[in-house]
């Protein structure tokens, strides 16, 4: 018998690594590309597999520590057929890298260039965005600032850029996809170096990993909580009958999980069993997405007991009669846009007593001094319309009776007050309905308040809006002055406790004192949630912004 020396080996120029995870122990004997210990850089988890088969006679590392390369990992005692035989591998193997979550590069030191996974960047909250496009392939060439795909959100469609030049080795993402932060969109190869072709994929055979005990057995409260949803909706057991015969062959057979890193953490923090998990990867090898497709597929049974009612409000769903036995149809699907408001707007309905207060402002001297400003307007590039007044009329009137500028949290029964005047407007685009919000409005002049409800409307025209320029809303303001119509009663946009909707001005005869006089006058319909502002209050707010409007002049008191 002979000893060899299994070293760190070449890592991407990474120093000081950690040693996150021990794979073996003094006296186990291991095989060719068994996994001795993990590191994990700043941007990747990597797994360093043996460069020899025999049995672990010394261990110079422990969790924790940390090793740059070079550094002496172990010792192994190497049988004389281990030793002499074809299975044994010259030189300093490779590490198997397996993205992190946030880690946007994962480094391949098998030649001058490395590989990057694309993932999906901070989208500013938003969750589950639908691809509804993908604008390369495998084996494209791509460079810095090239599109890969279009997501879109709820209400605006993004297009995510590659960080880097290089070749579309493996796409990820597909149309329909639903992607959250962090997930994979495509793995580019070539990256600082020469292109590889897209066949990178399968240059490189993946080790066969010992499933740890926290992997064979869930955590208890991890386990515990899915056991309980599943016996609260009276569905089948977690495993399938599949998973069940898959895993039974693989833990007979070798007694061994083959997966990556990035599956064994994910499925500790979900608390999976992965020999319950069928492997999609080379050699039926566990991925990420194998793991997130079982838990996927769990809670889906979890859930198919619901109940056909509307969500939430008890109330039966209503069924559809077959429309074509009165003459022909065409089944449309709907935009997500038009689904997320449809929803939201039913939510909003069933869970807040609505009040409408509707009133009228006397506009006439307001259009007037508007008009008085279009060449002011135009030397600045803005367009002047009515909303900017309104907005500041809004927030002196959200500073003068805060209770409309509160959120309710029934579950703890408090009031949520607010001490900043963010207010949202609608704006009608072919998509649906989007609601943009300016931010700090009582602090802004009415020439910036203009530039930016230009700005944002344009946004939301172009789709461009960013989740985060929807969030944050204090009030709403719905204007259909352009559309027509004399009232309506608004929706309330929760959580949020008032809205104001704004109908088309019209020239009334209003009594002066002495006689019938023409006026501008715009119907104002205020909708609140009782259950946070009473009518005494409701009809006081209108009242104010009517005094506001009718006066400009008020605005700067």
């Amino acid at each position: 018998m002979s000893s060899v020396e299994l070293r760190v080996p070449g890592i991407g120029g990474g120093a000081d690594v950690e040693v996150i995870e021990i794979s073996v122990a003094v006296g186990d004997r291991i095989e060719v590309e068994d996994a001795v210990i993990v590191l994990e850089t700043d941007k990747a988890t990597m797994e360093i597999p043996a460069t020899d088969a025999g049995v672990v006679m010394n261990m110079n590392l422990a969790v924790g520590d940390k090793v740059s390369e070079g550094d002496l990992i172990l010792t192994l005692d190497v049988e004389a057929d281990a030793s002499a035989g074809g299975d044994s591998q010259s030189g300093v193997s490779e590490p198997v890298v397996d993205q992190k979550e946030e880690a946007p590069v994962v480094t391949d030191t098998s030649s001058s260039s490395s590989n990057m996974t694309v993932r999906v960047p901070d989208l500013g909250g938003a969750a589950k965005v639908s691809v509804i496009e993908v604008s390369v392939s495998e084996g494209d060439a791509v460079t810095e600032e090239d599109f890969l795909i279009v997501v879109e959100t709820d209400k605006a469609s993004m297009e995510i850029p590659s960080p880097s030049a290089g070749t579309i080795a493996k796409l990820f993402a597909k149309v329909g996809d639903e992607l959250n932060e962090g997930d994979p969109i495509a793995e580019l190869t070539g990256v600082g170096g020469v292109a590889e072709s897209a066949s990178v994929k399968d240059a490189n055979s993946e080790p066969h990993v010992e499933a740890s005990a926290s992997e064979k057995s869930a955590p208890v409260s991890q386990q515990t909580m899915i056991q309980q949803t599943v016996a609260s909706t009276d569905t089948p057991s977690l495993t399938t009958a599949v998973a069940e015969k898959a895993a039974s062959e693989l833990n007979q057979s070798s007694g061994k999980v083959h997966a990556g890193p990035a599956a064994r953490k994910i499925a500790r923090e979900l608390g999976v069993d992965l020999t319950l998990v069928k492997g999609s990867g080379p050699k039926q090898r566990i991925v990420k997405d194998d793991v997130q497709a079982f838990v996927k597929a769990q809670m889906q049974k979890a859930q198919s007991g619901a109940s056909n009612v509307v969500a939430g409000s008890g109330i039966p769903a209503i069924k559809l009669p077959d429309f074509s036995q009165f003459g022909a149809v065409e089944r449309q699907p709907m935009s997500r846009i038009h689904k997320i408001t449809a929803a939201n707007m039913s939510a909003n309905w069933l869970n807040i007593p609505h009040v409408t207060q509707f009133d009228e402002a006397d506009i006439t001297e307001l259009e007037a001094f508007r008009k008085q400003q279009k060449k002011v307007a135009e030397l600045r590039n803005v367009k002047l319309t009515p909303l900017p007044f309104i907005l500041k009329a809004c927030a002196y009137a959200l500073a003068q009776y805060p209770q409309f500028n509160v959120s309710l949290d029934m579950d703890k029964e408090e009031l949520i007050q607010k001490s900043y005047i963010h207010i949202g407007f609608a704006v009608d685009t072919p998509d649906g309905l989007v609601v943009p919000v300016i931010r700090d409005v009582d602090q802004k002049g009415i020439w910036q308040l203009a530039e930016e409800c230009m700005a944002l409307a344009k946004k939301a025209k172009d789709k461009k809006l960013l989740p985060s320029d929807m969030q944050g809303g204090c009030f709403t303001i719905s204007s259909l002055g352009s559309v027509g119509g004399t009232a309506f009663t608004p929706i309330v946009n929760a959580p949020e406790v008032a809205i104001l909707g704004v109908s088309k001005a019209a020239m009334k005869p209003v009594y002066d004192g002495e006689g019938f006089v023409p006026r501008l006058m715009l119907p104002l319909s205020l909708s609140y949630d009782h259950r946070a502002v009473n009518g005494a209050d409701g009809a006081r707010f209108t009242s104010l912004l009517s005094e506001l409007l009718g006066d400009i002049r008020n605005l700067v008191l």
